[in-house]
Formats: structure tokens, sequence, C-alpha cells
């Protein structure tokens, strides 16, 4: 009999820092890449405002919306049964007050049914971290090269360069973890510092371009995957080119369709078949929504 895997949660992660055990995530958008990541393994998704790029098609994550983060979460938890889900706060859900930020990470855990929320931002949130943390709500941190502060910033740059950069960094990582964060994303910062920051936390650090110092790594799954030929960024190691794959795939049956090669008699039905043969349909293959995990 085949038993339900046992679901990471927030100790889980810590007690893998403790034991030095690296922890694997992934960014995840729908049902089914999330079966197959957590299948293979990642033990954390995060439903990522990333999607409003590499799913919406927009230039940054601003635009992303909570309901859609809330949307593509309950997606995310229907296919998974063992990896940590992490609903992503998005731009101006969270900054506008302490009220506003509890509302809707409340939304994101009701409604999304993710296991936390991650949020962007290091010492200044440090309040909003404690009543959410308080109320009974898991909180990320992220800290470094903050996407939703792309304009401010000055686009997608290494953080931690410019003088005083380290000390903001480590002052900003202790912060979030003394406000009661379970984990946090260190984004774009170099190497050297993002170890210290891991050293001197008794939390996980996640990195993104942060070096091999890090108690885990994340990618946009998407950009490991070799979705987008056309964007490689430094630290980004694809382990696959499915954007290739996709493309033959999908111009061999434009083809087939085309010269008639698609559908074959074997692929098609008579109306002198047995209803009890195998041709005949289940409806279990059009959907695996009613399928028993």
């Amino acid at each position: 009999m085949q038993t339900t895997p046992r679901r990471v949660t927030i100790q889980t992660l810590r007690q893998k820092k403790e034991k030095g055990e690296r922890i694997a995530m992934l960014t995840a958008y729908d049902a089914t890449f999330a079966r197959l990541f957590d299948e293979s393994g990642a033990d954390v998704l995060l439903v990522g405002d990333s999607l409003g790029m590499v799913v919406q098609g927009h230039d940054t994550t601003l635009p992303v919306t909570l309901e859609e983060i809330a949307y593509h979460c309950r997606a995310v938890v229907r296919g998974t049964r063992r990896a940590h889900v992490v609903g992503d706060m998005p731009f101006m859900s969270y900054q506008a007050s302490i009220e506003q930020a509890m509302t809707n990470a409340g939304i994101l855990m009701k409604e999304g049914g993710c296991h936390s929320v991650k949020l962007e931002g290091g010492a200044v949130h440090a309040e909003l971290v404690k009543r959410l943390v308080a109320a009974g709500i898991p909180v990320m941190g992220h800290i470094g090269l903050t996407p939703q502060s792309y304009h401010q910033l000055g686009g997608f740059k290494v953080q931690g360069r410019d003088p005083g950069g380290r000390e903001r960094l480590l002052d900003d990582a202790r912060a979030l973890e003394e406000a009661g964060c379970y984990s946090i994303v260190l984004e774009a910062i170099p190497a050297d510092i993002a170890r210290d920051i891991t050293a001197s936390l008794s939390i996980p650090t996640i990195g993104i371009g942060a070096g091999t110092g890090c108690d885990g790594q994340v990618l946009v799954s998407y950009d490991m995957l070799g979705m987008d030929e056309t964007f490689k960024p430094r630290f980004v190691r694809r382990y696959a080119t499915l954007g290739q794959t996709i493309k033959a795939a999908v111009g061999s049956y434009i083809a087939d369709v085309q010269t008639g090669a698609f559908p074959s008699d074997a692929e098609s039905f008579s109306i002198a078949e047995n209803k009890a043969t195998p041709t005949s349909i289940d409806p279990a293959l059009y959907s695996t929504a009613g399928k028993k995990k």
C-alpha cells in the first residue's frame, strides 16, 4: 500500500540546516509542473511573482496581483504531496500598512492554501514579520536584489558591493531572523557576503545568484528547464533545453496534421467496436483532478 509522503515543514527546513543538508527550491505555477517537481524531491516550491514575467509576459513582477498569486497557489498545492509551498506577497500587497499585509497574507493562506508567505525587504519589515508570525503565518524573508524594487534599484543589479552594503545586508538578515522569519532568500549578493550571512543565522538561507555558501538554492523553473533560449543569466544553470524540445514536438505535430498522418486509425474510434473493448473512453483520461493521491 502506497503511503503519503510526509510534508516538508518549516521545522524540517531548520533541521536540514542543523544537519548540513542542502535545501532544493524551485518556482512552480501550475499543478502539472508542481506534481513533477514534487515527485522529483523538491523541498520547497515557490509560487513566485516571477509568474508575471515567465507566465504572463510582463517585463517586471510589478503587475502581478494578490488574486493571481492565490489562484496559482491553489493549483500548485493541488499538485503536491510533500513539498512546502510558499506564496509570494506581490507588489503593494503589504507595503501600505501592517493591517493590509495581515489581511492579504491571510488570503494567501486561506484561499491560496499555501503553507507560508514570502515578502521582500529587510529590517524595515521586521514589525510586520513579528505580527504575521504571531498570527500563525510563517514568513520567508527576501533580501539583496528585490525585484519589486526594480525601479528604485535601477534594474536587476548585484547588491552589497557599495560602501556599507555588507553591514546593511547582515543587519537586515539578523533583523528578519529576530522578527521570526523561518528562512531568508538571498538574491544577487556576492558569495562571500552570503556566506557570512548564512553563518550568522540559525535559520536557513536560500540563495539565487549568491554563491555556494547558502543552505539551499532556488531557481525559476522555466530558466532551469531552458524554456526561453534568449534568457541566460550568469547564475542560472540549464538542466534541460525544453524550449527546443517543445518546438520540435509541436513542429512534428503540425506536420502530421497537415499531411494527414495524424490521427491514424489506431487513434480513432469505429462504430463497429465493442463498447467493452479497451478503446472505449475512460473519463479519467481527460483529467487528473479526480485521481486519488
